[in-house]
């Protein structure tokens, strides 16, 4: 299966260790993986693809909020209505609830459906859920 990685993490800078064992994890499964990174990219590819699974972490340890990057990153990528995709956010603070929630509205916004939403802790727990999906 074709997976697109959207990766929004707070910062200009490679992908976080959580992204790279979320993408070894589905690619163990034999899947083809490719990481979109919100600073970017523009979306444009997302259609492309059969499943998206879009990783963020909060944009602060006091807020449950997302980073504004996905929902523009979404937007763009037309005709994303009926992909199936999967909510991950990274546990940073007290709100992380909140943020995968805001994440799975924004998402189910654009027409997505949103069949599994995690919470990573880690690398090698973002590892193990990836080798679950499409399983």
């Amino acid at each position: 299966m074709r997976i697109a990685v959207v990766s929004a993490p707070s910062a200009k800078k490679e992908p976080p260790d959580y992204v790279k064992g979320l993408v070894k994890g589905m690619e163990s499964m034999g899947h083809r993986v490719d990481i979109i990174d919100t600073w970017t990219e523009d979306g444009m590819k997302l259609p492309g693809y059969e499943y998206i699974a879009v990783v963020t972490e909060p944009v602060s340890v006091f807020s449950g909020k997302i980073q504004p990057k996905i929902a523009k990153i979404l937007s763009a990528g037309s005709s994303l209505a009926g992909k199936k995709s999967a909510a991950f956010v990274k546990k940073s603070g007290l709100f992380t609830n909140r943020a995968i929630a805001n994440l799975m509205r924004a998402m189910e916004k654009e027409g997505m459906v949103v069949n599994w939403s995690d919470i990573l802790f880690n690398g090698p727990h973002a590892e193990a859920l990836g080798k679950q999906i499409g399983a």
